[in-house]
């Protein structure tokens, strides 16, 4: 049986051998948390967004795109806060040399303890069987108990340090549960100091006059300096949503698991602007609507969790992570956040433009509240890789490594494959294949026997393969595999399109979304 951390391997490793992602530069050993796609990663990244993007620009008739530039006005991060209050709680391990985040050291340990009670809990559900009562056993088992008593006070120290920014408590934290460092197995521990995560350069043609700017750590700030030119243009009325994807970059001192945490990211955010006092009724809105878009991929409803934010930015008045079961636990995957009007207040306040908001219902200016839903489209590659990578025993002791991607997000829809190298099946393959590539993303293989061509197709996660023999050539009909049954059947050419876009159609997806 492959324990969590081997899983998490063998996906990184498949990741680079079927060309979905490469270490960035590697020629030169690569650049540390830099990621380049390769030709399977690139269609699956943009089926992503395009799944993401469409569901929120053609479901709702109130929600618009932008692309904003990712250089901007360096005042713009001082008014968002970022120059000032963006940065992470730094400790090293003085006989390790290696830096960790304070508060990334202290919620694992919590994720210990929750483990240890789910342990205590799991054998007792084995001991007793089906009259098993977990809630009771939760309540008053003592061993259980002791454990949450210990995660409890541990979690509120650590909740009323990170909102105190008590940097001293937390490096005291640390020391008191003994945490050792994970390479030196040492508690020689340095103090807590705060880094700033945005990276900076130089605009302008000499070195007196160039102006210090930075790369955006977030893709919000361009859509809030750009609200009303978007509300005025395309005359919206409160409530809309104005939808964005893009490059943001943050010098992340802890960077690590694999493409989970990057210096150079990319993010799918919408700013939802409303009425002050609706904003909790959107924020509920839109994390239902959010959790339906990730359930209908069909990985597993019990792979996705709401966790409510234990610290609340300074400008939030509500906030939710939707966790991924990733292989190295729950990871946060997308934030839906109640921002309030701080954002736009910021702008108005730093910028000395009125950007207030005429609502002609209330007869009244304002400045509107804002809900951001804000998804990482590296993490939800990865949310999707790990929940598609499937290790399969088959019959005849044979196995099969297949990622069982929802069809409408596979890279490759389908595989034309003559059965062998002459006879004229190649040249009939070919036309099927001229056919479909307007609508499909198909591949055209003729090599290795047909057993090794379907493995390969299965390791890349295409759906479809198509089989082109000799009786092809008699009857216009063609052996069509289906990549998770493996099971097999004979149909008319002239019905592939329709077959294949049954299930590789993102509408059913979309449906899913505003039925359920």
């Amino acid at each position: 049986m492959s324990t969590q951390s081997d899983v998490f391997k063998k996906l990184i490793a498949h990741s680079k051998e079927y060309g979905f992602v490469f270490p960035s530069s590697e020629i030169y050993d690569g650049l540390g948390a830099v990621y380049d796609y390769g030709q399977n990663g690139v269609e699956l990244k943009n089926n992503i967004k395009k799944y993401w993007w469409d569901s929120m620009v053609l479901l709702n008739e109130n929600v618009v795109g932008i692309d904003a530039a990712i250089f901007m006005h360096p005042t713009t991060w001082k008014a968002s806060g970022h120059v000032d209050a963006f940065n992470d709680p730094l400790i090293d391990n003085k006989d390790s040399k290696k830096r960790y985040r304070a508060d990334v050291l202290i919620e694992e340990l919590l994720a210990k303890y929750d483990e240890k009670i789910d342990r205590e809990v799991e054998k007792a559900k084995k001991r007793f069987g089906e009259s098993f009562d977990e809630k009771m056993y939760r309540e008053t088992n003592p061993r259980v108990l002791e454990n949450q008593a210990k995660r409890d006070e541990i979690h509120a120290r650590f909740v009323k340090a990170l909102n105190d920014n008590d940097l001293d408590e937390l490096r005291q934290i640390i020391v008191d549960n003994e945490i050792v460092c994970p390479i030196s197995g040492t508690r020689n521990w340095t103090d807590v100091r705060q880094f700033n995560l945005m990276f900076s350069t130089e605009m302008g043609s000499t070195a007196e006059g160039s102006t210090k700017i930075y790369l955006r750590p977030e893709t919000a700030q361009g859509i809030f300096v750009n609200y009303l030119n978007v509300q005025k243009t395309g005359r919206m009325r409160i409530p809309f949503g104005i939808a964005q994807i893009g490059k943001a970059f943050r010098n992340e001192i802890v960077a690590r698991q694999f493409i989970f945490r990057m210096r150079e990211f990319e993010q799918m955010e919408m700013q939802f602007f409303v009425r002050p006092g609706e904003e909790i009724e959107w924020f509920e809105h839109w994390k239902d609507i959010r959790l339906k878009w990730h359930k209908a991929l069909g990985m597993g409803e019990h792979k996705y969790r709401f966790h409510d934010h234990d610290k609340l930015a300074h400008y939030a008045n509500a906030a939710t992570d939707i966790e991924f079961e990733m292989p190295f636990g729950f990871k946060e995957v997308e934030g839906i956040h109640s921002r309030t009007d701080y954002d736009l207040s910021q702008h108005e306040k730093f910028s000395g433009k009125n950007i207030k908001y005429f609502d002609p219902e209330l007869n009244q200016s304002y400045v509107p509240y804002v809900v951001e839903t804000s998804i990482g489209v590296d993490r939800m590659f990865l949310s999707i890789m790990a929940g598609a990578y499937t290790e399969e025993e088959l019959e005849g002791g044979d196995s099969r490594v297949v990622l069982k991607f929802h069809p409408a997000l596979a890279p490759v829809k389908a595989a034309i494959l003559p059965l062998v190298r002459k006879d004229g099946l190649p040249e009939k393959a070919r036309e099927i294949m001229d056919e479909l590539k307007f609508d499909f993303k198909c591949v055209y293989d003729e090599k290795d026997s047909i057993g090794k061509r379907y493995r390969r197709q299965d390791a890349v996660g295409t759906p479809f393969c198509i089989t082109v023999d000799h009786q092809t050539l008699e009857d216009n009909m063609v052996t069509i595999r289906y990549r998770d049954s493996m099971e097999q059947d004979r149909v008319a050419i002239s019905d592939l399109h329709k077959i294949i876009d049954e299930q590789v159609n993102m509408k059913n997806l979309f449906k899913k979304i505003v039925t359920e």
